[in-house]
């Protein structure tokens, strides 16, 4: 089982092409200024089967690829290697992941099981932690001294907009709730906490430990963002 944060299906704003993303939950790190605190404790998503989760992310006919962020992808890589074996017995997909681990650290010392196996099937890792003082506000990694690895030759066409082109950011707009989706640049997630938390209830932004690859549903009223 993977425990999930939260899905999005079909966007253009984490990777080349119409993407579906999985957020997991829980993150073993503490980077100050993580764009998803609410995803840091473990525990707290719910729990999905690789098989019924592939099918609910290829829904759409047209997505091409697959983004696993978080939380930490890599403390349930046994679960993430089976969910995108499962999606590619029904689609030729690319898979981009991120973590907070660096490449050589998880080939020398992996943080749990199966994490060679999911190496293995991405095409892009993004490592590193997330450091708010760099973001920079440009590439797919949240700030500067991550990393984008191409494990595979099929993303290399895009190694410019990965690494440092321009970012792009969706709101989802759900029936009581709103979803960012996206690597904010500097300032972005903030203003998003100002206007979708209800009046009177204070940003909460506290230490957290994903790359910023993602931004929790906010509370309130669902809202548009130009």
């Amino acid at each position: 089982m993977i425990e999930v944060a939260d899905i999005c299906v079909g966007t253009r704003a984490l990777g080349p092409g119409l993407r579906s993303v999985v957020w997991v939950q829980g993150c073993p790190f503490d980077c100050q200024g993580c764009v998803a605190p609410e995803w840091i404790p473990f525990g707290r998503g719910r729990p999905a089967d690789p098989e019924e989760l592939a099918a609910e992310l290829l829904a759409n006919p047209s997505v091409t690829g697959l983004t696993f962020s978080g939380g930490e992808p890599m403390r349930q890589a046994d679960g993430l290697a089976r969910l995108i074996t499962a999606a590619r017995r029904q689609r030729d997909l690319t898979l981009i992941c991120f973590t907070g681990y660096r490449l050589a650290e998880l080939r020398r010392r992996p943080p749990g099981p199966a994490v060679a196996d999911l190496l293995a099937r991405a095409d892009v890792l993004i490592d590193g932690r997330y450091v708010a003082a760099r973001n920079d506000g440009v590439g797919l990694r949240g700030s500067a001294n991550q990393r984008v690895h191409f494990l595979t030759e099929r993303l290399r066409p895009w190694e410019a907009e990965l690494t440092g082109g321009p970012r792009r950011a969706e709101i989802r707009l759900r029936s009581r709730s709103a979803l960012l989706v996206g690597v904010p640049g500097p300032g972005v997630a903030e203003a998003f906490d100002r206007v979708t938390l209800p009046p009177g209830v204070p940003e909460q932004r506290p230490g957290g430990e994903a790359p910023a690859a993602g931004r929790a549903p906010a509370a309130g009223p669902p809202i548009g963002m130009d």
